[in-house]
C-alpha cells in the first residue's frame, strides 16, 4: 500500500509515522464498517443459537437450522449466506438455495461455542451489542460529563464480561499455585478472602474449587450480577463456602478481617478506587495479601498504540469510562489503567507500593500485589 508523509512531520525524522492518502483512509473506514457488520453477525449467530445448532447437528440447510432454532427461514438463509461469503461457514456446491448446506468448521466451533476453551470469543460481540441501544445516552454523557452505568448496559454486557473471563478464571488456582506467597495464604486452614467486584462470581468459585478449605466473600454493586453469582455458586456446589453480597468494596472493612483481598478486572471501573483500595487495606490481616488483576497496558501512552491497546480504548470509550463516570465524584480512570495510575491510587490508599507478580500470558491481564508494612497499618 502506498503512503504519503504528513506534511506537518519532518520526513527525515526516523520516528515519523506514514500517513494514508484520502483514498486509503476511506478504505480504512470501509473496512471498519465491514468489521462492525461481521461482529453484529457474530452476535446474531450467538444469541439466536445458530452456531450452537450447527456445532451440534452438523451441515444444515437454512430451513433445518431455522426449524431447530425457532427462527425465520428467510432471515436464517440470509445470515448463512453472509457467513459463507465472509469465509466463516463452508457452503456446499448446491445451486438451489433450499438444498444448500452450511458447515461450521472445527476451529470456529471451539471459538464460538466451547465455554470452557481459552479461545472462547463469542461473548465479545455481545459487548458490542450492549452498546448499540445506549448510543443516545453515550452521546449525552460525552456532552455533559455524565455516564452510562453497568445497569444501563444490561444483560448483554453483564454476560459478555462474565463469559469471556470464565475460562481464564478457571486457571486461577493453577496460576496462584506457582506464586508462593499467594498460594500460602490461600492454603491456610480456614482461610477467608474477599473478592471485590466479583460480577458473576467465576473468580470466587474457581478459587473455592481449587482450595477446598477456602471461604470466599464476594462483593458487587450490581444486583443482577449478585443473583447470577449466587446461582453459579450453587450449581458449582460451593455455596456453603462462597457468599455474595450486594455491597461496594468500600464496605469491606466491616466484613473483615480477611486473609486476602482480590479485585479481578474491576478497579479501573470504580468511581472511587482509592476508597475501595483503602477499605481492602484495612480489611486484610497484618500477614495478608491484596492482589489486583487489571489490563496489561503499557507503562506510558504512545500513538499509534502497541499490541491490544486499541481494543482497550474501545472498551473504555463505550463501556468502562462511561460506567465509571455514572457515579460522582469519579476518578474517571477508564480501561487503560497504566501501572503508574494504580501506584498512585494504592499509595493514596495507604499502601507503600505495587509489585507486578510473575504471571505471564494470562489473556490481556497483569497481576499486581499491593505492598504494605504491617507495622504501619
Amino acid at each position: 500500500m502506498s503512503t504519503i508523509i504528513d506534511t506537518h512531520q519532518n520526513p527525515a525524522d526516523e520516528h515519523a509515522v506514514p500517513r494514508p492518502s484520502a483514498d486509503e483512509f476511506a478504505e480504512r473506514v470501509l473496512q471498519s464498517a465491514l468489521g462492525w457488520a461481521e461482529t453484529m453477525a457474530f452476535y446474531l449467530g450467538d444469541r439466536l443459537g445458530w452456531y450452537r445448532s450447527l456445532a451440534q447437528h452438523g451441515p444444515s440447510t437454512a430451513a433445518e437450522l431455522a426449524e431447530r432454532t425457532q427462527t425465520s427461514p428467510r432471515y436464517t438463509r440470509e445470515w448463512l449466506e453472509q457467513q459463507a461469503v465472509t469465509g466463516i461457514l463452508i457452503a456446499d456446491d448446491a445451486q438451489d438455495a433450499t438444498t444448500r448446506r452450511f458447515t461450521l468448521p472445527a476451529g470456529a466451533v471451539e471459538a464460538l461455542t466451547d465455554e470452557r476453551s481459552l479461545a472462547y470469543i463469542a461473548p465479545l460481540p455481545r459487548m458490542v451489542g450492549a452498546v448499540g441501544p445506549q448510543t443516545a445516552a453515550l452521546l449525552e454523557a460525552y456532552r455533559s460529563g455524565g455516564g452510562v452505568s453497568w445497569e444501563q448496559l444490561g444483560v448483554d454486557a453483564r454476560e459478555a464480561q462474565a463469559d469471556l473471563n470464565r475460562p481464564w478464571f478457571a486457571q486461577l488456582p493453577a496460576v496462584f499455585a506457582d506464586v508462593d506467597r499467594i498460594h500460602a495464604v490461600l492454603s491456610r486452614p480456614g482461610a477467608r478472602i474477599a473478592d471485590v467486584g466479583m460480577g458473576a462470581g467465576w473468580s470466587s468459585i474457581s478459587l473455592a474449587l481449587g482450595y477446598p478449605e477456602l471461604r470466599v466473600d464476594g462483593f458487587d454493586v450490581d444486583a443482577p450480577s449478585v443473583e447470577l453469582a449466587r446461582a453459579n455458586a450453587a450449581a458449582a456446589g460451593v455455596a456453603d463456602r462462597v457468599h455474595f453480597h450486594l455491597a461496594g468494596g468500600d464496605t469491606l472493612e466491616d466484613a473483615g478481617p480477611f486473609d486476602g483481598a482480590f479485585a479481578f478486572e474491576c478497579v479501573h471501573d470504580m468511581s472511587r478506587p482509592v476508597d475501595v483500595l483503602h477499605a481492602m487495606r484495612r480489611a486484610v490481616r497484618e500477614d495478608g495479601i491484596v492482589v489486583i488483576m487489571d489490563e496489561a497496558v503499557g507503562e506510558t501512552f504512545g500513538g499509534p498504540g502497541a499490541e491490544f491497546e486499541p481494543l482497550m480504548y474501545a472498551f473504555s470509550l463505550f463501556v468502562c469510562l462511561p460506567d465509571g463516570m455514572s457515579d460522582h465524584p469519579s476518578a474517571a480512570t477508564g480501561t487503560v489503567m497504566r501501572p503508574g495510575t494504580l501506584r498512585d491510587y494504592a499509595q493514596a490508599a495507604g499502601f507503600d507500593d505495587i509489585s507486578v507478580l510473575p504471571i505471564d500470558d494470562f489473556s490481556f491481564f497483569r497481576f499486581y500485589e499491593l505492598l504494605f508494612d504491617a507495622d504501619g497499618a
